[in-house]
């Protein structure tokens, strides 16, 4: 499993996200305490927006906490909205490619979880990505896969509905020929405009997700787990829900379930 979080609101700079928190994102690369690994060393990844509509992007497949040139970028580089993962591999290579956040054109997206028994279809999976698409599969990840699924079916007019038939699509595969638990999806995405992060599985054990509104930075931290270990405010985001953030609000709503949920401020 991995540990990302995200930013969106005034702009900041990364290290607010990646390194200065008591239990920030580099922290969470030794020592992560909601996650089945606790280390999450197989790489790490930034996205983020600023002048142009194309998300900045650098990754490496070194440990998060080993690597001078990320604190010096997350000290000097501000944003408005970025992504931030560190990686802990299922099974696929450690490479840059493999590393998140993904991006294609002014889409981002980063991932936590699985699809079950990916290696076993493997083959239906990269089938299901578009052929206008397919250049840009430069791993190997089922995230990589889910993410280009789902701008194939559409992520730019429909981001929601769009993501939701692609995690439909890899759940009906595993469910066929792949293994037990078919599908886990803690993940976070991008246009540069919103916010998404939803929260899903086929069982009951969805990857963990929270969010905050941080009075002193202006805006909203998402993360896969709390960046102040003892800081009050944090609201975890029930299984089956995708918010859209923008500006100072955050919109809820049911992830392929029939339930509906409400709205928070």
């Amino acid at each position: 499993m991995c540990r990302w979080a995200a930013w969106t609101g005034a702009p900041i700079f990364l290290e607010e996200i990646i390194s200065r928190p008591d239990h920030s994102l580099v922290v969470q690369s030794q020592q992560a305490d909601e996650c089945k690994t606790t280390t999450n060393a197989d790489g790490f990844g930034v996205a983020w927006y600023d002048h142009r509509l194309e998300p900045g992007l650098y990754r490496d497949v070194y440990p998060a906490w080993s690597d001078p040139n990320l604190k010096a970028v997350a000290s000097q580089v501000k944003s408005r909205l970025f992504l931030a993962h560190v990686r802990a591999s299922t099974g696929s290579a450690i490479s840059r490619n493999n590393c998140h956040p993904f991006a294609v054109g002014r889409w981002s997206f980063m991932h936590n979880g699985q699809v079950g028994g990916f290696e076993a279809i493997r083959k239906q999976v990269d089938m299901a990505v578009p052929d206008a698409l397919y250049s840009q599969r430069k791993g190997a990840t089922d995230s990589e896969a889910i993410f280009l699924t789902a701008l194939g079916l559409g992520l730019e007019d429909r981001p929601i509905a769009a993501m939701e038939e692609a995690v439909m699509q890899m759940q009906a595969l595993s469910e066929a020929r792949g293994t037990t638990p078919h599908m886990r999806l803690s993940a976070a995405y991008s246009d540069g405009v919103h916010l998404y992060a939803v929260r899903y599985a086929s069982d009951s054990r969805a990857p963990t997700l929270y969010y905050r509104y941080c009075e002193r930075l202006g805006g909203h931290m998402v993360v896969s787990e709390p960046l102040i270990s003892d800081a009050e405010g944090w609201i975890a985001v029930p299984q089956g829900v995708v918010c859209r953030f923008s500006a100072n609000s955050v919109e809820q709503r049911a992830f392929l379930e029939k339930t509906t949920h409400g709205c928070a401020a």
